[in-house]
């Protein structure tokens, strides 16, 4: 029954063998909550954490993930300071010991933060680079938008500006050409924006120069949006920087939130966070899961 339900609507499932899907849950969730149970987390030292939506109303779910093994290892509600409390809790009764956590990459996340730097004293942030490159681009976003309102030509450029380069279909690639060496506010910001990507393959000595080249360059720019995301992100440098040392991301996370979201459209009227975290473990490790059924 948990392979049916890894891979068909819980609908659909309880129509398939004739149960009622309150049971289904109830069935489903101990047969997962027993396959996680013999995980082993004994090594663990590097950890990926991010939140998800679980549900409309600001309802989260915050994944934890073995970078080594590439395994979910923990999920609990919540996004706040307190879900390290309760990684830690969880850690803690697997016998492991919180000073055994060497690295943590998350988001730019305050309670995150914090929350790592009490329950894991111990440990260094490297900040996912995916989510620095996401608040430039929405730097860039809110110059571009600002900027439509007086300049005619940037009418639907949005989506162009917005995209890596080698992701823009031909239509687009062909407006941008045309748009970004104009002497456009967007323009400029587009540059910071590629200049940036560009540090990400510099040699790990060289790394600290170019962020501050680059973030004197966006403090100058008298492009407000930039310059506050520059000061963002000289406030975090240290955890920024800090991927040449580790070359950790997210990458893992984005590809498993993916998933997630396809397992709340699975997972219609899963009606608690639970059934929701169950389903999710089962979906991204059911290659570990599938025999319990």
């Amino acid at each position: 029954m948990l392979s049916l339900m890894v891979e068909m609507s819980v609908a659909a499932v309880a129509r398939e063998v004739g149960e009622h899907d309150t049971h289904l849950w109830r069935v489903f969730k101990y047969d997962v909550n027993k396959a996680m149970e013999n995980i082993d987390v004994s090594n663990v030292t590097r950890i990926a954490m991010d939140e998800t939506s679980r549900a409309k109303g600001h309802k989260y779910v915050t994944f934890f993930i073995d970078m080594d093994t590439k395994r979910f290892i923990f999920a609990t509600t919540g996004k706040g300071a307190d879900v390290l409390q309760v990684f830690s809790q969880f850690l803690d009764s697997k016998g492991v010991l919180y000073s055994q956590i060497k690295e943590f990459c998350c988001d730019m996340s305050p309670a995150f933060i914090s929350g790592i730097e009490e329950k894991f004293p111990n440990a260094t942030i490297t900040f996912d680079k995916f989510h620095v490159m996401k608040m430039v681009n929405e730097a860039l976003d809110q110059v571009l938008r600002q900027e439509q309102a007086t300049q005619t030509e940037l009418k639907n450029s949005r989506y162009a500006w917005l995209k890596n380069p080698e992701n823009l279909t031909e239509k687009q690639g062909s407006k941008l050409a045309k748009l970004k060496d104009l002497d456009l506010a967007t323009g400029r910001a587009y540059r910071m924006k590629l200049s940036l990507q560009k540090m990400w393959t510099k040699h790990p000595i060289l790394s600290e120069l170019y962020f501050d080249e680059w973030h004197s360059w966006a403090i100058r720019s008298r492009l407000e949006p930039m310059i506050k995301v520059a000061k963002t992100l000289k406030q975090h440098k240290d955890g920024i920087l800090r991927w040449f040392v580790t070359k950790m991301t997210n990458g893992l996370l984005e590809g498993i939130n993916s998933l997630v979201q396809a397992t709340k459209r699975k997972a219609r009227g899963y009606r608690t966070a639970d059934n929701f975290i169950a389903m999710a473990y089962a979906t991204v490790n059911k290659l570990d899961l599938i025999g319990i059924s």
